[in-house]
């Protein structure tokens, strides 16, 4: 029987050198050991990459062709875009267990090793030389490049106070204390953002990644490390702060793009299955499927702005948070009012403009409108799309011979006839306000005859505002809500307000 058909109970039974040889132990490298389990996932139809999505037909495949290839990997591509993630998850591809030399630092393979400490055990000892099974779960190690890191963090250095206890002279290699790279002999070490790493430190990266060799102090060491490398960068990086050096870049056998999803049906995917939702949370607040397509049309429209940096890019961890803000602000709602529950509102979306400050990176324009304007600019252009997509285009609907489907609502709004809706509006009153609007109920009816009482509700707020969007409807921020009136009496009175709210002009719709 092989070593590799033996279970985790007979082989964690194995205790010494002799047992490992009897039992048909043979030596791999760790790439020849993520290729041959890569070979198996995909005979089995298995999934490699569990919880990436829409990667299937893109950066997946060519993961694991540098997988098959036995390259070292440079997963390039902008913030959010599930690098780090795709690293973390190749420890899945190693064996789950491997078999260490007992007590060494460098997770010597008995029947290598490679450390002075493994040599004389080994030496000494021979086949009763004690080993230890290493899980697959320690074989990664993550560096962030920062500007402090340095060769002795990476590589090592000499330890004095080694050399004093153990009385030895410096020139002896047993007062060397080893780096993170030489401690991830057998593993996968993986440096984020390379592009950070400075140009001295990404040298010494030579020729460990060619030859396997490590230079430390004065010392002649050849220790043939077997290390499967996973760089990620930014684009941004390579001209904002630094850039991977042209002879380091040539030893990374494959760069990788990534990139953001490229449909709202996988950003939701991504969005519902990283965001933390409460339990609490999920009873008191219901959800529907066009509230988190806007969400991710907020990041749509976000990377597509002029008012954002797009070399910077827009994380998939902002429709994350903005998902979470969306059911804090309508649950905070349930809790001011005392009620059981309550049906998220398009109000709400206005609650997730703190997420939408933090994760976008706005150009000179961006900076004079302001984030917050940009942010609610955001959620207005993804209201605006969306809503097409559920009701006719305002433009065409005035020239439809059948009727304009609006012009009740409209002609509501122009005999002089405003509407507020606070933040904190009870589901009684926020029901009541939207059915005084002449037209809008029917509106709904007629396009969206089969919905339950509170998938209405919120649909008729949605044409509100989506008619605000296109411009039929004038629509004003407050501090406490929304203000809906005439859009012509809002051009000709900026400043008046509504409810007894005091208003500055800038702070006007967007």
């Amino acid at each position: 029987m092989s070593y590799r058909s033996l279970k985790a109970s007979k082989l964690l039974a194995i205790s010494t050198l002799g047992q490992l040889k009897a039992a048909g132990y043979e030596t791999h490298s760790i790439k020849q050991e993520l290729r041959a389990n890569l070979i198996d996932r995909i005979k089995e139809k298995e999934v490699v990459f569990p919880g990436i999505w829409g990667y299937e037909d893109t950066v997946i495949p060519d993961v694991e062709r540098a997988i098959l290839s036995m390259h070292h990997i440079n997963l390039l591509g902008l913030r959010g875009q599930a690098k780090t993630r795709i690293a973390r998850l190749m420890v899945n591809l190693l064996d789950e267990y491997i078999p260490v030399v007992a007590g060494s630092e460098l997770n010597d393979d008995p029947l290598q090793p490679l450390s002075r400490f493994a040599i004389d055990l080994i030496a000494e000892h021979g086949d009763q030389t004690p080993i230890s099974w290493m899980h697959r779960s320690d074989r990664y190690t993550e560096k962030l490049a920062t500007p402090d890191v340095s060769v002795a963090d990476l590589i090592g250095d000499v330890d004095p106070i080694k050399a004093a206890t153990l009385k030895l002279p410096y020139s002896d290699e047993r007062t060397i204390h080893f780096g993170l790279i030489p401690r991830s002999h057998r593993c996968i070490f993986v440096i984020n953002e390379l592009p950070d790493l400075q140009a001295r430190i990404q040298v010494s990266l030579f020729n460990i990644l060619q030859e396997g060799d490590i230079q430390i102090r004065g010392f002649k060491l050849r220790l043939p490390l077997d290390i499967q490398f996973v760089f990620t960068a930014n684009p941004e990086d390579y001209t904002n702060r630094g850039s991977i050096v042209t002879p380091l870049k040539d030893r990374i056998d494959s760069q990788i793009v990534t990139h953001y999803p490229k449909s709202i049906e996988i950003g939701k995917k991504i969005t519902m299955q990283e965001a933390v939702v409460k339990n609490e949370q999920k009873s008191m607040v219901k959800t529907n499927e066009l509230i988190t397509d806007l969400i991710e049309q907020v990041a749509i429209e976000a990377r597509e702005s002029e008012y954002v940096d797009s070399k910077s890019g827009v994380s998939a961890r902002m429709t994350i948070s903005a998902y979470e803000n969306l059911l804090s602000a309508a649950e905070r709602r349930v809790l001011i009012n005392a009620e059981k529950d309550t049906f998220v509102r398009i109000a709400d979306l206005y609650g997730v403009v703190p997420a939408i400050c933090g994760k976008v990176e706005l150009v000179y324009e961006g900076e004079v409108e302001g984030p917050v304007i940009v942010a609610q600019n955001l959620i207005g252009k993804a209201i605006r799309n969306q809503f097409l997509g559920y009701f006719p285009n305002p433009e065409k609907a005035k020239k439809d011979k059948r009727g304009n489907p609006y012009k009740k609502i409209t002609d509501w709004f122009g005999d002089g006839n405003t509407m507020e809706f606070l933040n904190e509006l009870t589901n009684r009153d926020y029901e009541a306000r939207l059915r005084t609007i002449d037209g809008l109920d029917d509106l709904v009816d007629q396009f969206h005859p089969r919905l339950g009482k509170s998938e209405k509700l919120f649909m008729m707020e949605f044409a509100l505002h989506g008619l605000a969007e296109h411009s039929l409807v004038g629509k004003k921020a407050m501090d406490t809500g929304l203000s809906f009136k005439d859009l012509l009496g809002s051009m000709f009175n900026p400043g008046t307000s509504f409810g007894g709210e005091e208003e500055d002009e800038d702070e006007d719709r967007f």
